[in-house]
């Protein structure tokens, strides 16, 4: 999904982030003055009419004090995300990779993670 398209998913990242903001006690004045994105984008992002980038996300998170994985509704997900510890340089590579992908068809996808999968076992051997 890249940026600017809506889906459910979005909407739920969104409204999980207005949970926790307000839960928190915060506005979207503070957590532009914590990542420097402006007000507006913040209320897009919360109504679901921007999907934000991962390296977006990360931002608000460290604003909020949680983990990336907290705005996943999936536990399953929520876990996988919480052992990761992505770096920035490796949330800006899969921010790239999103992107890039956003419009392949299945088929290409499933061609995309196959070399993906060949690229990762040929550099363990």
């Amino acid at each position: 999904m890249i940026e600017g398209t809506r889906d459910p998913v979005s909407m739920n990242i969104g409204g999980t982030i207005r949970g926790y903001r307000l839960q928190k006690g915060m506005s979207q004045g503070d957590i532009e003055k914590r990542t420097g994105l402006l007000r507006c984008y913040l209320s897009r992002v919360e109504n679901g009419h921007t999907v934000p980038s991962l390296e977006t996300l990360q931002k608000i998170a460290g604003a909020l004090e949680l983990p990336l994985s907290q705005f996943f509704a999936d536990e399953s997900v929520s876990h996988e995300m919480a052992t990761m510890n992505l770096s920035e340089s490796e949330i800006r590579f899969l921010t790239q990779v999103q992107r890039y992908s956003a419009h392949l068809s299945d088929s290409d996808r499933k061609l995309l993670l196959a070399m993906v999968r060949k690229f990762a076992s040929s550099t363990l051997s």
